[in-house]
């Protein structure tokens, strides 16, 4: 679903949650958040300024906005260490300093005892925890979700919650997650709900403190 005739500003230490029914637009102004699609129309900036190249969006994945998956998007042949130090490759030189990342986010996370296991080896609440860890790889200021808990069972979903929002408060990253789930959405700060590629609400809650 495309969408249109639309604004959204996403300030630094945002919580935001994007909601509303399939086909709404979610995922879609998620990823023109993140530039992984391009407007036909209007501008997306980024600090300010507007990156007009598909390079400059690459950089800006590289080191400044992270990004979860509801199906993860992990490599399942290499281990939960390899998966998140290739996000750093091409970004951070040392070997030295990629090893002892990983390690401080896997243990973050909750998953050194995991380090060595493959992909395949894992349940999808590790898996997601993993991919949360990859996202956060380079210390990125926006971490955009996407139906991070769609893949799992509700304590396992709420724990992920749990975990983002916790990374949020200590990084002060902005977050902002898309669902279709009520549950999930009453946690952020702020919900956007759009219906048929367009914001039709927007309100604040006590979520997410």
């Amino acid at each position: 679903m495309a969408v249109r005739g639309l604004t959204l500003t996403i300030e630094r230490g945002d919580y935001l949650a994007i909601t509303g029914p399939s086909g709404s637009g979610k995922s879609t102004l998620l990823y023109l958040a993140g530039g992984l699609d391009q407007p036909t129309q209007g501008r997306v900036l980024f600090d300010g300024s507007e990156p007009k190249f598909p390079a400059r969006w690459t950089a800006l994945r590289a080191k400044r906005i992270g990004f979860v998956f509801q199906s993860f998007h992990l490599i399942t042949g290499l281990t939960a260490a390899e998966n998140v130090e290739i996000a750093m490759f091409g970004v951070q030189r040392s070997e030295r300093q990629r090893k002892r990342r990983v390690a401080e986010l896997l243990d973050r996370v909750r998953l050194n005892h995991r380090r060595d296991h493959r992909i395949s080896e894992l349940s999808a609440g590790e898996s997601q925890r993993v991919a949360i860890a990859r996202a956060l790889a380079n210390s990125p200021e926006l971490v955009l979700a996407d139906e991070p808990t769609g893949n799992l069972d509700s304590q396992t979903g709420s724990d992920v919650l749990d975990l983002l929002e916790d990374l949020r408060r200590q990084d002060g990253i902005a977050l902002v997650v898309v669902t279709h789930d009520p549950r999930v959405a009453e946690r952020a700060h702020r919900v956007v709900r759009l219906l048929d590629g367009q914001i039709v609400s927007e309100e604040r809650n006590g979520g997410g403190e």
